[in-house]
């Protein structure tokens, strides 16, 4: 097979370091990709990278942050358009990000022409100009190696990456930059047609103003309607106005202007008389820091959200307003809440169902249009706009045929797809191995990963299943433990399934494990409610044998005769982390929230994580270099229950290691996990539990408690603070009674820690921490 010519990418340059293309930038440096950032020269700054430098600055400082470890700021360099243009030249990818103004992009394409090499991908990452004319005056060649590049604000957390090719892109050029999009860059690809708005702006923002129209006739407020197309609905958290706030709301004004201008008569985006005047008045969300919502603070410092009544233009404290229709669908499965949602009576089911129609009819207006592609609709929606489903898989969940009858009631035309899908009486647009076209044909379809619900419908492939587990066969003679709790708290089903796959991986002669799931979080960590109903009962030698099991369990990923890959991903506190921490190798996410928190509920790790942190920063020692640093950094680590940012921070703390494998794509994690046990499998030696980890004893109590000490005289720590802190010093020192340099087990330190963890389990303020996070979700500072 030959080789593609544009492949592979080793150095992007990006032109124009505005807060789009610094962020771009970052993104890519977060992938290890060096970058060439540049930007105009400015006549009154000495410095003529100051744009350039300025935007590396700022995406520093950015909040969400832009970069995963402030290290990879030093992949960019920065330069200006007038000395460093010439740089370009030993760029595999050139991306554009400067005004939304075509003659600017004209001027900028000529003078790339004229440095770039013949290898080079050109792309911009214009949101509204059609890529076609940007091109004009530019070779043949130029045109076959242009295709648009639109990533989505902010580009670490959105995972949409739209290419969008012109009739001149070489087959080529496409695919590779959709390889190194998904592959290195860690994006979710849609392929979209060279049309105004492309996919997800094009639906998204006709949601937006569609939802503006029908609140003002259900007489609802932007807050009311928030609590409505948030979580409930299966949409991000920030729901339609907040979203609305976090893109600008000038923004998007340019852009349903646009998109109006280039629309047909029946494609109203015409926006509310209120939207304009508030652009006008400089209200335009965030970034003027007032819009439909504004932060201030109470007579008590507290931060409150106030909402903008549109009739008045005053801020009230309506900004927190809950939705009775919301608050009775809460904690249902997705497809019950969207159900409640669009049968509904009153103002607020009113308001849905019109908001949901317009957006099944428009979504399905626009197929073949903005794209040849159903699924690349509805990734584009989930991707781009954080949606759960897109609006063909909503449509599947609410029956295809009783969405048409509605929306022929409303008085609306069918679009040529549901016309079909009418003649048809067919309920869905995907069924099984297949997909439903823009044309109403059927044609084949695989998900381009794996996806467990859809493995999951093969009975055949489901090996073991509790409420809160399942063991499933993911292929080539690998299991996976997939846990599905609530935030994945882990219990009596999580551990029992894990321990049922050590042994099914023997009994059947399967190669390894994973263990991995594909919910919002890998695990938020323990079991909390059973942990303080034990206590309060007094029922200790039960919660010595669930400690036990606990730390049985962990440990089995270590010691077993196979090898045992994790795939954490989002959170993975608590419990959750020590498991992660006794894999054989971990396949993270870069998006990674990994700690160890138990202080915050007055405990420490009881399941081996503090016998493993002192392991690793022990054996990661200079030979005769003293214990105390390696104490030190485990204390600091676990006593201000510090959690990553990302999984490169994760690996800064010592909670991943060197050896494990950072997945920029989290679609790609799970197989990346499965290739990683059939590496190891063959040949694997189950490794034994270490004799031989030195400890400090007494001198390390002495030392933490005199740190400990100091922390609570300046306030840093509270009383109970300090009482934790003496638990996990015990610990760390390797156990009182022990001296300087003696040598223990990994089973003498777990001992420590169940000891500590039942100790500290018995004193009321462990109990009144406990029960505070479990009312409030937040730390008791007791």
């Amino acid at each position: 097979m030959q080789a593609n010519p544009y492949l592979p990418i080793r150095k992007v340059a990006v032109i124009g370091a505005g807060v789009m293309g610094a962020a771009i930038a970052a993104q890519l440096a977060n992938a290890g990709v060096p970058v060439r950032l540049l930007d105009i020269v400015l006549p009154d700054k000495d410095d003529r990278n100051f744009l350039a430098k300025q935007g590396i600055e700022k995406a520093l400082k950015a909040r969400p942050a832009a970069f995963m470890s402030k290290k990879n700021a030093a992949l960019i360099t920065p330069g200006n358009l007038e000395d460093n243009l010439g740089d370009v030249g030993d760029c595999d990818w050139v991306i554009e990000a400067v005004l939304e103004k075509l003659d600017v992009k004209r001027d900028l394409w000529e003078k790339v022409e004229k440095v770039a090499k013949k290898t080079a991908i050109i792309s911009s990452n214009s949101s509204g100009i059609p890529m076609a004319m940007q091109l004009e005056g530019r070779s043949d060649d130029f045109k076959a190696r242009f295709v648009g590049a639109h990533f989505f604000n902010p580009p670490r957390y959105l995972h949409l990456l739209e290419l969008i090719p012109t009739a001149a892109t070489r087959g080529e050029v496409l695919d590779a930059l959709r390889e190194f999009g998904q592959k290195v860059v860690g994006k979710g690809i849609v392929i979209a047609n060279d049309v105004p708005g492309f996919v997800a702006n094009r639906i998204g923002v006709y949601g937006i103003v569609r939802a503006l129209r029908h609140m003002d006739e259900a007489g609802l407020t932007p807050a009311q309607v928030d609590a409505l197309t948030g979580p409930v609905a299966g949409r991000a958290k920030s729901a339609t106005f907040r979203t609305a706030d976090l893109s600008g709301l000038d923004i998007i004004s340019h852009v349903a202007a646009d998109l109006q201008k280039y629309s047909g008569d029946d494609e109203d985006f015409t926006l509310p008389d209120y939207f304009s005047d508030m652009v006008g008045r400089g209200i335009l969300g965030d970034k003027s820091g007032s819009g439909f919502f504004k932060k201030t603070k109470d007579e008590n410092g507290k931060t409150v959200i106030l909402g903008l009544d549109l009739k008045t233009g005053e801020y009230t404290a309506e900004g927190k307003a809950k939705s009775a229709l919301a608050e009775g669908l809460k904690g249902k499965p997705l497809a019950a809440r969207l159900e409640g949602l669009y049968t509904a009576e009153g103002p607020e089911g009113d308001f849905m169902r019109a908001s949901l129609n317009d957006g099944f009819w428009y979504a399905a207006k626009m197929a073949g249009y903005v794209s040849d592609s159903l699924a690349d609709i509805d990734n584009a929606l989930k991707w781009g706009f954080g949606w759960e489903v897109g609006p063909f898989e909503t449509m599947d969940l609410l029956g295809v045929q009783r969405v048409i009858a509605n929306l022929e009631q409303s008085g609306k035309t069918l679009p040529p797809l549901l016309q079909k899908m009418k003649d048809s009486g067919a309920e869905r647009f995907y069924g099984e191995g297949e997909i439903t076209t823009p044309t109403g044909e059927k044609t084949a379809f695989q998900a381009p990963y794996l996806i467990l619900t859809d493995l999951k419908k093969d009975a055949t492939k489901v090996i073991k299943k509790k409420a809160g587990a399942s063991l499933l066969d993911i292929g080539d003679g690998v299991l996976l433990v997939e846990w599905h709790a609530k935030m994945n708290a882990l219990g009596e089903d999580q551990l029992r399934m894990v321990q049922e796959a050590h042994k099914q991986v023997q009994a059947l002669g399967y190669a390894g494990l994973v263990v991995a799931n594909q919910g919002e979080n890998f695990s938020a960590g323990a079991n909390l409610p059973a942990i303080l109903s034990m206590a309060q009962d007094d029922d200790w030698d039960e919660m010595d044998a669930t400690i036990r099991e606990f730390q049985n369990t962990t440990t089995s990923l270590r010691f077993s005769p196979h090898p045992c890959v994790v795939a954490p991903h989002n959170l993975a506190l608590g419990g959750g982390c020590e498991f992660t921490l006794h894999a054989d190798h971990v396949t993270a996410s870069a998006e990674l929230y990994m700690g160890l928190v138990e202080v915050g509920v007055g405990l420490i790790p009881g399941g081996g994580g503090t016998k493993e942190m002192l392991l690793r920063f022990t054996d990661g020692l200079q030979p005769g270099q003293p214990l105390l640093p390696a104490v030190q950094r485990a204390f600091e680590l676990i006593g201000t229950a510090k959690v990553s940012t990302s999984a490169l921070e994760a690996r800064e703390l010592g909670l991943l290691r060197e050896s494990d494998t950072v997945v920029m794509n989290p679609n790609l994690r799970i197989e990346e996990a499965k290739r990683h046990v059939l590496a190891l499998a063959p040949g694997y030696v189950q490794p034994q539990m270490r004799q031989d980890i030195p400890v400090m004893g007494e001198d390390a109590v002495a030392a933490v408690k005199s740190a400990v000490y100091g922390m609570r005289q300046a306030g840093y720590i509270t009383d109970y603070d300090v009482v934790v802190s003496e638990q996990l010093a015990r610990v760390l020192s390797g156990g009182v009674g022990r001296n300087r340099g003696q040598r223990v087990s990994e089973q003498h330190l777990l001992d420590l820690e169940r000891e500590a963890f039942l100790t500290l389990a018995g004193k009321k303020g462990t109990q009144q921490r406990i029960g505070h996070m479990l009312k409030t979700g937040k730390p008791l500072r007791n």
